[in-house]
């Protein structure tokens, strides 16, 4: 199969022996995911929503997860000025292993979550996504709310479905960039408002068996360039990529495929400047950190090591049909995280 093989067609997603049946990217869910299909244990499944919205001065994430054996729904509320700091919340659910009952498309639905403490409703709906939370004693006594609405005309996405080098165990994931955000958040007499003229959101849509010990690295951003939205989404240690990778570039609404990307991390700290290179010479980027949101998880079976990286990206990228964009100081993250789980 060729490197980088788009999918065209629509089909299901795995075949009767729980395997892809054609690995590859695509612009849109092509790919039915059907979790009735997956031949692995109900404990190795993992989908997640994951929305980013971001602004150059602070930013919101949002997390309605069931991996198995966990839940982890988790809210971060980042700043990013003369003192950047960001704190992060979470609840942790033993077992759910489907109970959440999150959508098998990302196209429409609800996704959501509630207990006495949080309650977070994601909806697709109408060319929107509508992002409501109520989070009470967000870092300590204080609550957390937010109403966010985030713009998805008719536009490219990227999707990859990958295997692992394992039985039964695969990677279907969508990166939806470029949307742009109104809406607010509020937290401790604060309210930090969107707007959608600089302002985007960006939804991670994860489904899948995953190997149990691994390690991703994983790059997002969006900016307003004339009118037009320009985005990229880059990363790699998603299960097998011979097929392809998830590096793309997004502009005006399509997507613009790039082969491998490397991420180039000082070695002495996070907080370094770092380098973003590609192997087809179409990514090339200085980035410049602002806030590392550390977090490390350790129940021995289970660990988790992150970090999300925020800060500003300058560079060039080129377009399929040769045009070169120039960005100046565009606000985005880059991570690494390695898990066992």
């Amino acid at each position: 199969m060729a490197r980088n093989h788009e999918v065209t067609n629509s089909h299901a997603l795995l075949n009767g022996q729980g395997e892809l049946i054609e690995p590859g990217w695509s612009r849109s869910l092509l790919q039915i995911y059907d979790r009735n299909k997956i031949k692995a244990p109900k404990w190795r499944i993992k989908e997640w929503d994951y929305y980013l919205v971001l602004s150059e001065k602070f930013a919101g994430a949002f997390t309605i997860s069931d991996d198995g054996y966990i839940g982890l729904q988790s809210v971060s509320l980042l700043e990013f000025g003369d003192d950047p700091h960001e704190h992060t919340e979470s609840v942790i659910n033993l077992l759910p292993m489907g109970k959440l009952g999150l959508p098998s498309s990302s196209a429409s639905g609800v996704t959501a979550y509630a207990d006495d403490r949080l309650q977070m409703r994601f909806e697709a709906l109408n060319g929107k996504r509508h992002i409501v939370c109520h989070f009470d004693r967000f870092n300590g006594k204080k609550s957390f709310d937010c109403d966010i609405v985030l713009e998805q005309p008719p536009m490219e996405s990227m999707v990859i479905a990958t295997p692992w080098d394992k039985k039964h165990a695969f990677y279907y994931n969508q990166k939806i960039n470029c949307m742009r955000a109104s809406g607010y958040m509020e937290y401790d007499g604060k309210k930090y408002e969107f707007d959608p003229k600089t302002d985007f959101g960006t939804l991670d849509w994860g489904r899948g068996v995953w190997t149990y010990d691994n390690t991703w690295h994983w790059g997002s951003g969006n900016c307003d360039i004339n009118g037009k939205s320009f985005g990229f989404n880059i990363g790699y240690g998603f299960g097998n990529t011979t097929a392809a990778t998830e590096n793309v570039i997004f502009y005006d609404g399509k997507v613009h495929k790039l082969d491998d990307v490397t991420f180039h991390i000082p070695a002495n700290s996070y907080m370094e400047p770092w380098k973003f290179t590609s192997s087809d010479g179409r990514f090339e980027m200085d980035f410049v950190p602002v806030l590392d949101r550390a977090a490390c998880l350790d129940f021995k079976v289970i660990v988790s090591d992150q970090h999300q990286v925020f800060g500003k990206v300058s560079g060039t990228a080129i377009l399929d049909d040769g045009t070169k964009i120039e960005i100046r100081d565009v606000m985005c993250f880059a991570e690494k995280v390695h898990n066992r789980y």
